[in-house]
């Protein structure tokens, strides 16, 4: 089981309100952002739902794409994400709906980041 993941992006504040807005129809916030005096001046804050387990930080940008798929409690959930995500400066990578080739109930949607990372919201239940 994972317990959090973390990656550098190019631009944080760009990143944090894409990532505010898009996250919010999920249920994940902004929950803590760490002091920088405890990160040598780096920026870094992390997202969760009761504890932070998504962190960006501004270094070490990650290269390459990176695909992170988040767990949506409905299908107007993943539908809320995207529009969000979009309205946030993302980019579609594949607008909402059923992805039967994973299987029948599996509903997702895909955006971009401002890094170019792939972010899905997916909804396991029909």
């Amino acid at each position: 089981m994972i317990d959090h993941i973390s990656f550098g992006v190019t631009d944080f504040a760009r990143s944090v309100v894409f990532y505010d807005r898009a996250f919010a129809p999920l249920g994940v916030t902004r929950l803590f952002t760490v002091p920088p005096e405890h990160t040598d001046g780096v920026q870094v804050t992390g997202y969760g739902d009761t504890a932070p387990w998504f962190w960006i930080a501004e270094e070490n940008a990650t290269s390459g794409t990176l695909h992170i798929a988040l767990r949506a409690s409905d299908r107007e959930s993943v539908d809320a994400f995207y529009t969000a995500a979009l309205a946030a400066g993302g980019s579609d990578n594949g607008a909402p709906g059923l992805r039967p080739h994973y299987h029948d109930a599996y509903y997702g949607a895909f955006v971009l980041d401002p890094d170019g990372h792939n972010i899905e919201a997916v909804c396991h239940n029909p």
